[in-house]
């Protein structure tokens, strides 16, 4: 346990004390314990001068020992050169000597182990052991609890102030000159899920010890107690390979680089427990209430290269940020499929049978057949529903005044910004209403939608806040279509700007109607869920970390709490000869950045641009930053990435300096 934390709140079965330099917090937890908990104390060797001073630590009899309730291997352990004075009587405590933290397997045998918490108060190396062999201890000893820690259990570190080199510190120390803790525990696949001072009068009879390797208390005014989780392996993510099925022939596609995770997911679907599900659900609910619904299953975001001609009359530079997607002929079994295994397998089942793939003439001048076609056929994944738009509104059974509502996922490139995302959940509103001015259908529409956002964005606010024009209705430059705009209140003074949501769009030329025009209204579930849950990071969403979920129960609305805090940060630069005839494509830059860092680069900024002065070469500067939100990220595997992506880059014809 951590002082200042009730032991009844953790409950832990097994518990492991590393470090215990008299005792005192071993005898001082071990009378609050539940009977049904153990208790593990140790005194570390790594603070003895060798192998021989800890021997000396078992057979030297001393003065002022307290014989222990339980001791292992039937003798009393015994103070050496380097322990206080004075140790204190455990009761119903195993204790151990000679316990080196950076090892802690050897101590105990593989059925032995799995501690529920692991508990290091104070780690020092001793004398006056600068920052870096501080560090050392702590990457170490982090790396060490990997062997010994149950899958759920939690370690517990106590640092004097400052010490940490996080935000929570108070004052904050340089990073350079912190112990970084939060960085050394990734190197053991830990993440700090939790914070709070650390207090030793919560602790009654705690008397720390140690301090410059002497019988002297540490310096506790403003200590930090951190708490870390294990976090899902990195390297965990690998693409994975889909099949789906045209017609009676089934084709199989790797999934693209910067989408990783992304496809397939169900998050919208009737078992989903998500928050973008929940979003969407009282969102629709609140809208039935005041217009006649249909709601429409959503197609298969994989759609034909035909398709393009309904996107480019709402976008014409939407195809530059398409994902396309290259179907593979696949005769085997899902097992032997190329590149892939049983585990990273997934079938895709989605009928594309109603596709149409065009022909293309083959050598002979005649049309070749779709066999031959399908084997390299390119397909795209949807960046909008509103390539569905012209499907619904040409429905027979279409019906003027009615909403129709599409909800599903769309993908689309973009650059590395904090609110915005390679794939997210839609949902669009398709209303069909009469041509005649005194129709007030489109503004009772906008009215209801205010109403109802600004009721799901302010569930979350502290009580006594007030939130006024949360909503707003941006009006476009077009004259007709609107911008839907939310103050993003939920991220403090950092995020300055109000952020878009979605759109509310008139009928384009490309959808005539001599009697009837068309509202169509588009928003991201995904950054709504944000703003309502106050979710800081739009990756946290797509966590595979079982976690998240346990977050948000059904019917309530509470601010998240996010599992993994204050991340560290990577800062890299890179810099490259442009290819003059080529150009440099800054989309595509960022998108293979994004795939290679399997989402990690948070931010790409321009630093600097140089001409050589006789070959008039051009070279560009950008710098790198790398954080995670919901995994161990260790500064190694982010120089390997940068490595990495220096070969990627090649592709776009860019020549690394």
């Amino acid at each position: 346990m951590g002082a200042g934390e009730p032991v009844e709140s953790m409950a832990p079965r097994r518990l492991l004390l590393v470090g215990e330099g008299n005792f005192s917090f071993a005898a001082a937890v071990s009378e609050t314990l539940d009977p049904s908990t153990s208790l593990t104390a140790t005194y570390n060797a790594w603070k003895l001068q060798s192998r021989e001073d800890s021997q000396k630590a078992r057979s030297v009899p001393r003065p002022g020992l307290f014989r222990t309730a339980q001791v292992r291997e039937g003798f009393s352990m015994l103070p050496g050169p380097k322990t206080p004075s004075c140790l204190y009587f455990v009761p119903g405590a195993e204790i151990r000597f000679g316990v080196d933290c950076t090892q802690l397997a050897d101590a105990f045998e593989p059925h032995d182990r799995a501690f529920d918490r692991i508990c290091f108060n104070f780690p020092h190396c001793g004398r006056k052991a600068g920052v870096a062999r501080n560090r050392e201890l702590l990457a170490k000893f982090f790396q060490s609890c990997a062997d010994v820690l149950a899958e759920e259990g939690e370690v517990h570190v106590a640092l004097c102030r400052g010490q940490g080199g996080t935000p929570a510190d108070n004052p904050t120390r340089e990073w350079h000159n912190s112990w970084q803790v939060v960085a050394m525990a990734a190197l053991g696949g830990f993440i700090l899920s939790d914070v709070h001072p650390f207090s030793c009068e919560a602790v009654p009879g705690y008397r720390c010890t140690g301090y410059r390797s002497q019988d002297k208390s540490f310096h506790v005014e403003g200590a930090l107690n951190h708490i870390f989780t294990r976090s899902l392996p990195f390297k965990g993510l690998q693409p994975r390979i889909f099949r789906v099925k045209l017609g009676d022939q089934w084709f199989s596609f790797p999934e693209p680089e910067a989408l990783v995770g992304k496809l397939n997911r169900g998050f919208l679907e009737a078992s989903s427990c998500h928050p973008i599900k929940t979003i969407n659900e009282k969102l629709i609910s609140e809208l039935g209430k005041a217009f006649p619904l249909k709601r429409l299953k959503c197609p298969s975001p994989l759609l034909p290269p035909e398709e393009t001609s309904v996107l480019t009359s709402w976008n014409c530079d939407i195809l530059s940020a398409v994902f396309w997607i290259h179907l593979l002929e696949d005769n085997s079994n899902s097992e032997s499929l190329t590149g892939g295994t049983t585990e990273d397998m997934e079938d895709f089942l989605v009928s594309l049978s109603e596709l149409s793939f065009p022909k293309s003439p083959g050598r002979d001048g005649k049309d070749e057949s779709h066999e031959g076609l399908y084997a390299q056929a390119k397909i795209w994944l949807r960046p909008s529903l509103l390539v569905h738009v012209q499907t619904v509104i040409q429905a027979p059974d279409f019906l003027p005044g009615s909403l129709y509502i599409l909800s599903g996922p769309v993908f689309q490139k973009c650059h590395i910004l904090p609110f915005t995302m390679p794939a997210f959940h839609e949902t669009l509103l398709i209303l069909g209403i009469n041509k005649n001015p005194k129709d007030d259908c489109l503004q009772s529409l906008r009215n209801h939608l205010k109403g109802i956002l600004d009721s799901l964005l302010t569930q979350t606010l502290l009580d006594g806040s007030k939130l006024s024009n949360s909503v707003e209705f941006v009006f476009q430059p077009n004259g007709k279509d609107y911008m839907i705009n939310v103050k993003s209140h939920n991220f403090g003074p950092g995020c300055a700007k109000d952020l878009s949501i979605g759109s509310v769009t008139t009928s384009v030329p490309s959808i005539i109607h001599e009697e009837q025009c068309f509202v169509f209204v588009s928003m991201n579930l995904d950054l709504l869920a944000m703003l309502v849950w106050g979710i800081s990071d739009w990756r946290m969403l797509w966590t595979f970390d079982k976690r998240f979920l346990k977050n948000f129960v059904p019917e309530k609305i509470e601010p998240f709490k996010s599992y993994s805090l204050y991340p560290p940060i990577y800062v890299h630069d890179i810099s490259f000869w442009l290819d003059e005839k080529k150009g440099f494509d800054e989309l595509e830059f960022h998108t293979v950045a994004r795939a290679v860092s399997q989402d990690t680069v948070i931010s790409i900024q321009f630093l600097s641009r140089f001409q050589h002065p006789k070959t008039k070469q051009v070279s560009l500067c950008y710098r790198l930053t790398y954080q995670t939100c919901d995994k161990a990220l260790t500064q190694q595997q982010v120089a390997s990435m940068q490595s990495q992506f220096r070969k990627e880059i090649q592709r776009l014809h860019l020549t690394p300096r």
